[in-house]
């Protein structure tokens, strides 16, 4: 530890450690938690333990005289992320899925409707089934549900943003099935539950049909033969019956509590001029409902493992009558409860609405909760993974807040993204009596001081320079009050206004500035920058200036600006464009 960079570098990585245990111990930093933290950081200084020790009680001791407010401004300030107060967890396990023994290998499936791109509350069943199926070295199945071309209209563009999301998410399916492709198949159970008298061509009015059955007793057409099933069938299906006049029902216990479940709608009638389907286009008229689709699926497609919400409870019971007549068993059903996200418009009908009425920009609108829109901003794959499985599978509901996603990003991101100085609303700031050329060398990560420096020359001219600091600083910017440029040096102010800001150089050390508990503000050369668009999460765009360096940037790096919080660069020209992601 001869080298003195080597020994400054060091320093600032255990003020770092000593502040933040110091603010968890309310003002005391302990040597001993400083020393473990920083060991388990750099294990490669434990042969020189007695050097660093040393180094350690100095620091903890300077930190320890400052006042508890003092070392919670610095972290608040340099490493919010510390601050968080629920503790994010390194491992979450699911529990085991019940039943495992019984069967061969592990199925699961994720069901969409291609009528919208997905969002975060989809990620929950996403996970949740390529979890248990990659735990028990099982299958996962991407089925594409789009029997309904007029209601849950699905739209060619939505099946490949799908693909992408999943993709994205690192959720690789092994067998594809998109059910408008299998309607011959439905057709075919569909005659043989006619045949065997366990369905029938309902051709009631629809209002007349919930009378007799909220009754408890059959409509005309459930006791009608088979050969007369068959027949009505033949005329959904050649165009005799004309939508809303005919639907095929399961029969079920009329006498069921629940008169959802009474003779269920299984296949009904859409009209293919009016309502035509995106992929087969006019091809049927006959489409099955959800839960026949469904059921029949499941079944054929070997499904050991349905996990889905709560809301599929009454589903379930409806398919079960119709696995009892084709003597089928069941198969495993976890539902879990409904998850919601303080602020989020989880709800696909909503998403589509807002776009169509010009509401958002697009499905990456930062306002939204979709996937396309979390990738945008910066949020990982691995946080929403990792959130899924610390909610699982519970059936109790989940209100979540924003923060619960972002303290999980923010693990990830923080030791990828390297440091950079943004300046918000950019203001004046001229300094007077600064005595030399100051050169600076920042580190691109203080954690990691290999990654190298970002450099700055502060040349004065006629003894004064010029600087950009943000407007939303200026509530600190008081006559006589000392401000300490980070990393630079320290000013005393002399006069501001809405725009500008006149200082003069007061003194240059760190220990000058704690003593005059002087706030630290980030600053760059009037010089030095590239103009910059930050697009927030409520879609207004910050407007400022980045430092030069940032026009080595790529596009879908993510970068920490300092006092600002972590962007994720979208595209760099003339300008850097960024998305806000969290502090």
């Amino acid at each position: 530890m001869t080298n003195k960079n080597t020994k400054a570098e060091l320093k600032e990585i255990i003020r770092k450690i000593a502040l933040i245990n110091a603010v968890s111990y309310k003002g005391k930093a302990q040597v001993s938690s400083v020393t473990r933290k920083f060991f388990a950081e750099k294990p490669e200084f434990r042969q020189k333990a007695k050097e660093v020790v040393k180094l350690i009680k100095e620091v903890v001791d300077e930190v320890n005289r400052l006042s508890f407010e003092e070392q919670k401004r610095i972290v608040e300030e340099k490493w919010p992320e510390s601050l968080i107060k629920k503790r994010v967890e390194e491992k979450r396990e699911l529990p085991p899925l019940p039943n495992v023994e019984k069967y061969r290998v592990v199925v699961t499936r994720f069901s969409p409707n291609p009528d919208c791109v997905l969002h975060l509350g989809s990620a929950r069943a996403i996970i949740l089934c390529y979890e248990y199926a990659k735990m028990y070295n099982g299958k996962f199945i991407l089925r594409f549900e789009d029997t309904d071309p007029r209601l849950k209209r699905s739209a060619l563009m939505f099946y490949d943003a799908i693909r992408e999301d999943l993709l994205w998410l690192g959720c690789k399916w092994d067998e594809e099935y998109i059910q408008s492709d299998r309607i011959p198949i439905y057709y075919e159970h569909a005659e043989k539950l006619l045949e065997m008298g366990k369905a029938y061509v309902c051709t009631c009015p629809k209002e007349e049909f919930r009378k007799v059955v909220l009754a408890k007793k059959p409509c005309p057409c459930r006791e009608l033969p088979s050969e007369k099933q068959i027949e009505r069938w033949n005329r959904m299906l050649d165009g005799t019956y004309k939508e809303g006049e005919a639907v095929v029902r399961i029969k079920t216990d009329l006498e069921h509590p629940n008169p959802a479940i009474r003779d269920w709608p299984a296949l009904r009638i859409i009209d293919p001029e009016k309502h035509p389907h995106p992929r087969v286009g006019k091809k049927y008229r006959v489409w099955p409902l959800y839960n026949f689709a469904c059921g029949i699926d499941d079944h054929l497609m070997g499904i050991t493992h349905i996990i889905r919400g709560k809301e599929h409870l009454t589903n379930m019971e409806r398919q079960k009558y119709m696995y009892q007549h084709f003597g089928w068993d069941y198969p495993e059903a976890i539902h879990y409860g409904r998850l919601k996200i303080t602020g989020a418009v989880l709800s696909k009908s909503k998403i589509v609405q807002g776009i169509r009425q010009g509401i958002y920009s697009d499905w990456d609108d930062p306002r939204l909760a979709t996937l396309r829109a979390l990738r945008r901003r910066g949020i990982t794959p691995e946080a929403i993974r990792k959130l899924m499985i610390e909610v699982g599978p519970k059936p109790s509901d989940v209100t979540l807040s924003w923060e619960n996603l972002y303290a999980y990003n923010r693990k990830i991101v923080d030791p990828k993204a390297n440091r950079y100085f943004y300046v918000n609303k950019p203001i004046q700031l001229s300094v007077r009596h600064v005595p030399k050329t100051y050169h600076v060398k920042l580190h691109l990560h203080p954690d990691h001081p290999e990654r190298g420096y970002r450099e700055f020359i502060v040349k004065p001219v006629r003894n004064q320079a010029l600087f950009w600091v943000s407007a939303q600083d200026q509530s600190l910017f008081q006559k006589g009050k000392i401000i300490r440029l980070m990393e630079l040096f320290n000013i005393k102010i002399e006069e501001t206004t809405k725009y500008a800001v006149e200082a003069v150089f007061h003194s240059e050390t760190y220990e000058e500035a704690k003593k005059e508990r002087a706030p630290l503000i980030h600053w760059l050369p009037i010089n030095d920058g590239i103009p910059c668009q930050i697009i927030m999460p409520d879609a207004t765009i910050a407007e400022g200036i980045a430092e030069k360096t940032c026009k080595n940037l790529k596009p879908n790096t993510i970068i920490q600006f300092e006092r600002f919080g972590f962007v994720r660069v979208d595209k760099i020209n003339e300008k850097l464009v960024a998305y806000y992601t969290h502090r």
